[in-house]
């Protein structure tokens, strides 16, 4: 490997003892030295001096909660986004519905990303979907992974018209008068009953699906992200994109609790700098878009709540998915282990029967999450991964549409959990959201969704403190500070370049002008063409059984 000294206009290091500089020196994938071109030199004094171009160089960004394979299978072709953010309205998913009918001959067809909040309207029966469909085989499956809707095609090939299934345990299916499927399902048993044979006949190469997300990932300038419902299937796929050239990704690995043997290692023949088991995953309770979290105060009852058939029925304590007992029993099975314990939950009664366990390690979303709670993590070592996203996209209707602005205006309180002295992170949660961290750090600090509108002011954060979430404190929060998340000597040379420095643009402008330029992996330039071209010599039969993986243990976001 070349020996190489880099240069940018600055260099955001990201290191409290060192903030900026000029050039960093990097030999064997790790930093050797940091500071002036001279500094860098003396250091390596035959290395190649190479200007990058870029306006500022930053540690890679670090998606703290994500998962890629998953959303490589349910977002990238042959499966078709719906997304809020790919088809605005349902007008929009119409025109998509149309354009994959008449390019995929009468193969069945997969549709992801159905939010009855962000699309305005109720979701999908499946009569509504036969009047555009016809006699073809669809499913839409809902961006929360909590619902699916399907043509009579389905019901019919299937012989539920005939007779119709029971509702499996943990979920259920929408239902006619007379006991017949009305098309809808919800809850994960049901969305695979649904999914799993379909996504099995689309065909193509699904490990190619999965490296489409990884590139997405890196393009969004990340060089280290989580798989956060990791489960032993996934592995054979993980290795596989782990071990080929210009892999722009580390991957650390939550492994979901529901599944025997979590507590186990896991066999790689890569480096754990590459591919790495640091945790179990929990989930306390629900998705805010689908009305099942443990909060203490009411959803209203507007017409935005109305379409997205959320009555607030399945909200407080009854959406907890555990007792504090409960949890506390699972906890004393596994803790003695020495895994990362990360706990999904969104709403503050949740919040605050996590933090009454006896055990201490990180929280997932807490969206509603409270101040004094905020401060009790701090005090107990809990690390924190907030989602920007779900204030970003659903901050207009979070405040006063789906919940009094006492609580929707904070929905995700950043100034709140950083002055408790919290590790904070952020994270997308692929697919249900974009993983865009420049977007992130542009929310955090001028509070304005997507739409251009400001909620809670006085929750913002600095640029330094929304940099940090994104960079060093991602790293602490997924135990691998001493590899990534700052520019320092000793680490792993993974850097992103940006076409302007975040600290010199308008705050409203991060995203738009602070464009990722490349990604850099162990001193290497990643070389995304190259990455996905060397999925061209991998037999699409050698990882057929993903799509089984990817939807025995989905997500709720």
């Amino acid at each position: 490997m070349t020996d190489l000294i880099l240069t940018a206009s600055t260099i955001v290091t990201m290191d409290s003892a060192r903030t900026r500089a000029k050039a960093v020196a990097v030999s064997d994938g790790k930093i050797v030295a940091v500071g002036s071109l001279a500094d860098c030199q003396a250091a390596l004094p035959n290395a190649e001096v190479r200007d990058t171009k870029a306006a500022a160089l930053l540690p890679g960004f670090i998606e703290s909660h994500s998962h890629p394979v998953v959303s490589g299978l349910s977002t990238q072709a042959p499966a078709v986004s719906i997304q809020p953010w790919d088809a605005k309205d349902w007008d929009a998913i119409v025109d998509v519905f149309k354009k994959t009918m008449a390019t995929t001959g009468d193969h069945p067809m997969i549709f992801n990303g159905f939010d009855a909040l962000l699309h305005g309207r109720p979701a999908p029966k499946g009569a509504e979907l036969d009047e555009i469909f016809g006699d073809r085989i669809a499913i839409v499956v809902d961006n929360s992974g909590h619902g699916v809707y399907f043509t009579t095609s389905l019901t019919k090939r299937n012989g539920w018209d005939a007779t119709p299934p029971a509702d499996p345990v943990g979920s259920s299916f929408g239902r006619n008068a007379d006991g017949s499927l009305d098309g809808q399902g919800f809850e994960l048993p049901a969305v695979m009953m649904v999914a799993q044979p379909l996504m099995a006949e689309l065909g193509g190469n699904p490990l190619v699906s999965a490296m489409g997300f990884y590139r997405v990932l890196a393009e969004g300038g990340i060089t280290s992200a989580t798989e956060h419902t990791y489960n032993n299937q996934l592995l054979k796929a993980y290795i596989a994109i782990g071990s080929m050239p210009n892999n722009p990704l580390r991957i650390s690995l939550y492994h979901v609790s529901i599944e025997d043997g979590c507590d186990q290692p896991i066999a790689s023949p890569l480096p754990e700098e590459v591919l790495v088991k640091q945790g179990i995953k929990l989930w306390a309770d629900g998705s805010p878009w689908m009305g099942n979290i443990a909060i203490s105060f009411p959803y209203l009852k507007t017409e935005a709540t109305t379409n997205a058939g959320i009555d607030g029925s399945k909200a407080g304590a009854v959406a907890m998915n555990y007792s504090r007992e409960q949890l506390d029993a699972i906890l004393d099975k596994y803790a003695s282990s020495g895994w990362q314990m990360s706990f999904h939950v969104n709403g503050d009664m949740g919040l605050d029967i996590v933090l009454g366990t006896d055990h201490r390690w990180r929280v997932e979303h807490v969206g509603a999450g409270r101040r004094d709670q905020f401060k009790r993590a701090g005090e107990m070592g809990v690390h924190i991964s907030m989602s920007p996203f779900q204030f970003i996209y659903w901050g207009d209707l979070l405040d006063g549409q789906m919940f009094d602005s006492e609580y929707g205006a904070s929905w995700q309180d950043f100034r709140g959990a950083f002055d408790a002295g919290v590790p904070v992170s952020f994270h997308n949660d692929g697919s249900v959201s974009p993983p865009l961290p420049l977007l992130n750090i542009q929310a955090a600090v001028t509070r304005t969704t997507i739409n251009g509108n400001v909620h809670g002011l006085e929750h913002a954060i600095s640029i330094d403190e929304a940099l940090c979430a994104e960079t060093i404190n991602a790293a602490k929060l997924i135990k691998r500070d001493h590899l990534v998340g700052s520019i320092e000597v000793g680490k792993l040379a993974d850097f992103v370049e940006l076409a302007a420095d975040p600290s010199a643009v308008d705050p409203h402008k991060i995203y738009s002008e602070c464009t990722v330029l490349g990604t850099w992996m162990g001193g290497n330039r990643i070389d995304l063409e190259a990455f996905m071209a060397a999925a061209s010599a991998i037999p699409a039969a050698e990882h057929a059984d993903l799509h089984h993986a990817a939807t025995e243990h989905g997500h709720k976001c």
